[in-house]
């Protein structure tokens, strides 16, 4: 591993877990083991090195909801997938990406509230391809384009909750509740 992917991948496990404000650049040189002269080398200042994190992290959770979407048949099977990625994600059973602290996107964007923030609009289109993806499988189930929107809505808010409640609330069951309202809402 190159020293830019080493210190991107301590700096997103620091963040995630304990927050970006939370953690200074000194810790992030102390977890990498990375010279102070090599981090400002790649990343002239914290939002570069915190922008890196979020690609990271969107290649990452991306690559692993695709796959665990692709590993059914499109559609309302792929859709009902989705929940049992997070599921598993949400009980420590996806070794695939880091053990679950919410959702890192959501976290980031609350600590850059401002929309128009480069890192709050990153973490933004982050949730804009994930929408894209499920709108991919919503077109195999829905009749109408109405539908199609409808379901798609409701599919990114039930994914959203359910990540927040976990994390939040601690209920590790919001991922299979959700996914029993969506298997209601697509009926074969």
């Amino acid at each position: 591993m190159d020293k830019r992917e080493q210190l991107v991948r301590a700096a997103f496990d620091l963040f995630y877990r304990e927050g970006i404000h939370a953690v200074g650049i000194n810790r992030v040189l102390a977890e990498s083991g990375v010279a102070k002269k090599t981090l400002y080398h790649h990343f002239p200042a914290k939002d570069a090195l915190i922008e890196a994190t979020i690609e990271y992290r969107d290649r990452r959770f991306s690559d692993w909801l695709r796959h665990r979407m692709a590993s059914v048949p499109a559609g309302r099977e792929a859709l009902l997938a989705l929940f049992d990625a997070l599921d598993d994600w949400f009980h420590g059973r996806a070794t695939d990406i880091q053990a679950f602290h919410g959702c890192y996107f959501i976290n980031v964007s609350a600590e850059f509230g401002d929309p128009a923030h480069p890192i709050h609009a990153r973490c933004a289109r982050h949730k804009a391809s994930i929408r894209s993806l499920l709108a991919e499988h919503v077109n195999h189930c829905a009749e109408s384009a109405e539908q199609a929107s409808y379901l798609l809505d409701t599919l990114c808010l039930l994914k959203e909750g359910a990540i927040v409640r976990a994390h939040v609330e601690g209920d590790r069951r919001a991922a299979q509740q959700a996914r029993q309202v969506v298997a209601g809402l697509l009926v074969d």
